[in-house]
C-alpha cells in the first residue's frame, strides 16, 4: 500500500468549517458548582480531552498538556471530557477522587452516557479536540504525543484571533477544591521491611513514608512531598507519583550502596533508596516518556518470527528512556528487577549489578496474547509478584486479566500465559471456572502460602483469589475503595493475613484470611460504547495521520506505516485480518454475524527531518501508535467505510 503523504502540522487543522457541539454531561468538577456551557468558552482556544482514569495513554496526555496550559493560561483552557471505559468509572464519587488524585487543574465534565463523546465522532481514548475562540472545531487527534503540534497550532490561532478581536485574554473558568489533609494520600504499592514496618509509595504526597507496624504511625519519610525530580537526601530528593517498590537481597543490598528499587512513575525512572542513610539517587530513565523506536517496532510486530525480536537495551540505563514503570518485582530466579512497564504494555528486566537493560516480555502492542515473550501482548501491567515456583505473576490491568510468566531455568521467560481474562473491553465480577471468570482493572497480585493467587481487584473493590490447582476464582474480601495492592502479611501473631493497600481510603488495611471463599456471580460486562452501523461484505478502512512539523515519514526501510487487525468473534472477519503495511484495508465482514468488535492497530514511524529532504544521521525517530476497538452491528444501510485518525483531520 502506498504510504500517506507527509504534510506536516498544517495538516491536523480541518479544511472547512464545524461548529462544535454542546458540552453535555452529568456534571462539572473544578468549576465551584458552575455548570459550564460553550458560550462559556467563547474567546478561548478550548482543548476537549476525552479521557478516561483508568488508562495510563490518558494519564500521559494530562501530562503532556500542563505545560500548555502554563505557557497559554490566559488564553487556553482545557475541558477534561470523561467517558468511562468501566462501569466503576461511571461513578461520580470515583471519578472526583480521581481528578483529585491526578491533580488535574482545569474543569472536567462528567460523561457517564457517553453523550458528548458521540457528539464528537471519539473512538479511542484519548482524544483530543481543539476549538477556535469563535466555537469551531480546528483539530482532532487520536493518541498521545501531540504536545508540539499542539503548541504550533495555539501560536497560529494565537495570532489569528488576536487580529481578528476574536481571542479574550484572562482567567479561565477553573475552581481548586479543598485540599486533603492526612498522613497518606492516595496511596499505591507497599512492601514489608525486616523490622516489621512497610514501605509505601504515598503516590499523591510524591514521597516513600515508612509505615509502623500499626499501619498509622509515620515513622520516616523519603522525599520532600514536592512533585519533580531530583536526587538528594532524605529531605531534598524529589518523586512524581512514584508506585511499587522492591527490596534487594541483603548481600547485593551491601554491594550497590542501597537497599529499595523504586517505581517513579510520572518521572518515568527507576530510583533507588538507601534505608541507612536516606539517599536517593537513579538507576535508569532519562525522563523522556519511552516509545518504540521504529526498527523494534518493524521487528516487534512480526510475531510470527519471535526469534528475531529485539529485547536486548544495552547497558546504559540512565539514557534510555523509560515509560510508566508502575511495578518491580525482585526475582531471585531472573537475578533482576522485573518491571511492569505500564506505558508501553510490556515486561522490563534491570540487573542492577551490570546495569543491563532488557524487555523481559511483552511487544507492546495492546491487548491479550500468550505465547513466547516476544509474540505476547500486554496492556498495562501493573502489579507483581513471584511465587515459589519462581514464576511470576502479573496483574494485567486495562484487560481486566491475571497472567503468569513462566521462566525458564536460566530466569528468561519461557512463555506467556492468561490464567483469567478475555480482552481489552471484557471486564465484570464473576467468580467460578477461571476461563468464565471476570475482574475489573486489577492493580496488584501476592502469592499466598498455598500457591494459590490473591489479586487486588481494584474496580470491584475486592481481594479475588485464584487457585491453580483447581482453575477456579473465588472472592476473599469485598468493600473495599480501590485496593491497589495486596501483600502476605504475616507479622500478627505468626497469623498469615492480607495487607492491603486501599487507595481511596488514603490507609493500608488487614484483612485475615477467611476460613472459606465467597463466591460472587453479578455477571460479566464488555465496555459499552455506541455501535456503529456497518454493512456486511466488503468495508474499507483508512487511517489518516500526518507526521508533526520538522518530522518525516521514515521510509528508508519501506512503508513505515503499519495495521493490525483482529476481530471478536473471530468469526465476523471474513477477510483483511492480520499484520500489514499501510494504513488502508479493505475488510471483509460476515453476514452471518449480527455484532462485534473491531480490533485495530494503526502505527507510524517518523524521523526529525523535513519533507522532501533525506533524514540525518543519528536523527530522532519516533512511534506513533493508536489502538481502537470499535463495536459494530451489521446493517444493511450501515456505512460501507470507517475513517480512524491517528493523528488530525484533512
Amino acid at each position: 500500500m502506498t504510504a500517506p503523504s507527509n504534510t506536516g502540522t498544517e495538516s491536523v487543522r480541518t479544511s472547512y468549517k464545524v461548529r462544535a457541539s454542546e458540552l453535555v454531561g452529568r456534571n462539572w468538577l473544578n468549576t465551584g458548582g458552575k455548570q459550564l456551557s460553550l458560550e462559556d468558552l467563547r474567546g478561548k482556544i478550548t482543548i476537549l480531552d476525552f479521557w478516561t482514569f483508568c488508562c495510563i495513554n490518558c494519564l500521559h496526555v494530562l501530562d503532556e498538556l500542563r505545560p500548555l496550559e502554563a505557557k497559554y493560561s490566559d488564553v487556553l483552557v482545557t475541558v477534561g471530557v470523561h467517558s468511562p471505559k468501566f462501569e466503576y468509572e461511571a461513578d461520580p464519587v470515583a471519578l472526583a477522587a480521581a481528578v483529585e488524585r491526578y491533580e488535574i487543574h482545569h474543569p472536567v465534565l462528567d460523561d457517564p452516557e457517553l453523550v458528548t463523546w458521540q457528539a464528537y465522532a471519539a473512538r479511542a481514548w484519548p482524544t483530543l479536540v481543539v476549538v477556535d475562540p469563535e466555537g469551531y472545531i480546528v483539530a482532532h487527534l487520536s493518541g498521545e504525543g501531540h504536545a508540539s503540534g499542539m503548541e504550533s497550532l495555539i501560536e497560529e490561532l494565537i495570532a489569528e484571533h488576536t487580529e481578528k478581536g476574536t481571542l479574550h485574554r484572562g482567567d479561565g473558568p477553573y475552581v481548586a477544591p479543598p485540599a486533603r489533609e492526612g498522613d497518606l494520600r492516595f496511596p499505591g504499592k507497599a512492601v514489608a521491611l525486616e523490622n516489621g514496618n512497610f514501605l509505601v509509595g504515598d503516590s499523591g504526597h510524591h514521597r516513600i513514608v515508612e509505615l509502623g507496624n500499626d499501619l498509622t504511625t509515620v515513622v520516616r519519610t523519603f522525599g520532600s512531598g514536592v512533585k519533580g525530580f531530583a536526587d538528594g537526601d532524605a529531605e531534598t530528593a524529589q518523586f512524581n507519583e512514584p508506585q511499587g517498590l522492591t527490596l534487594l537481597p541483603a548481600k547485593l543490598a551491601a554491594s550497590l550502596g542501597y537497599h529499595v528499587v523504586v517505581a517513579d512513575t510520572v518521572n518515568h525512572r527507576l530510583r533507588s533508596l538507601n534505608l541507612e542513610t536516606g539517599a536517593v539517587g537513579t538507576l535508569a530513565g532519562n525522563g523522556v516518556q519511552r516509545l518504540l523506536d521504529a526498527e523494534q517496532a518493524r521487528t516487534a510486530a512480526d510475531n510470527a518470527d519471535a526469534d528475531a525480536w529485539i529485547s536486548d537495551l544495552g547497558n546504559d540505563p540512565l539514557n534510555t528512556s523509560l515509560s510508566s514503570p508502575w511495578d518491580v518485582l525482585w526475582s531471585e530466579k531472573a537475578n533482576a528487577v522485573v518491571i511492569a512497564m505500564a506505558g508501553t504494555h510490556q515486561i522490563f528486566s534491570f540487573d542492577p549489578s551490570s546495569l543491563a537493560l532488557r524487555v523481559f516480555a511483552g511487544t507492546g502492542l495492546e491487548g491479550l496474547a500468550d505465547g513466547k515473550p516476544g509474540e505476547s501482548w500486554f496492556a498495562q501491567s501493573s502489579g507483581l509478584a513471584s511465587d515459589a515456583q519462581g514464576n511470576i505473576w502479573v496483574a494485567d490491568s486495562e484487560t481486566s486479566a491475571l497472567r503468569r510468566l513462566v521462566l525458564a531455568e536460566d530466569g528468561s521467560v519461557e512463555a506467556v500465559e492468561s490464567a483469567i481474562g478475555a480482552g481489552l473491553f471484557d471486564f465484570g465480577f464473576r467468580d467460578g471456572a477461571a476461563d468464565q471468570a471476570r475482574l475489573q482493572h486489577p492493580l496488584g497480585v501476592a502469592v499466598l502460602p498455598d500457591g494459590s493467587v490473591a489479586i487486588a481487584d481494584t474496580y470491584n473493590g475486592a481481594v479475588r483469589r485464584y487457585d491453580p490447582a483447581t482453575a477456579t476464582v473465588s472472592t476473599l474480601a469485598r468493600g473495599l475503595n480501590e485496593p491497589a495492592d495486596v501483600q502476605l502479611d504475616d507479622t500478627v501473631d505468626g497469623e498469615p493475613v492480607l495487607l492491603v493497600v486501599e487507595t481511596n481510603n488514603h490507609q493500608l488495611v488487614r484483612l485475615p484470611l477467611p476460613a472459606e471463599a465467597l463466591v460472587v456471580d453479578e455477571g460479566a460486562a464488555q465496555t459499552q460504547r455506541p455501535k456503529t452501523k456497518v454493512t456486511a461484505g466488503a468495508h474499507e478502512l483508512t487511517v489518516r495521520f500526518s507526521a508533526p512539523k520538522g518530522q518525516k515519514l521514515d521510509d528508508r526501510w519501506g512503508d513505515p506505516t503499519q495495521l493490525k487487525i483482529s476481530s471478536s468473534p473471530e468469526e465476523l472477519l471474513l477477510g483483511g485480518g492480520g499484520t500489514s503495511t499501510g494504513l488502508k484495508r479493505t475488510l471483509q465482514l460476515n453476514p452471518e454475524i449480527s455484532e462485534g468488535v473491531l480490533h485495530i492497530t494503526a502505527r507510524a514511524a517518523a524521523c526529525d527531518g523535513e519533507p522532501g529532504g533525506e533524514i540525518p544521521d543519528h536523527a530522532a525517530c519516533h512511534l506513533y501508535q493508536q489502538d481502537w476497538g470499535i463495536p459494530v452491528i451489521l446493517d444493511a444501510e450501515g456505512e460501507t467505510e470507517l475513517v480512524l485518525d491517528l493523528r488530525g483531520m484533512d
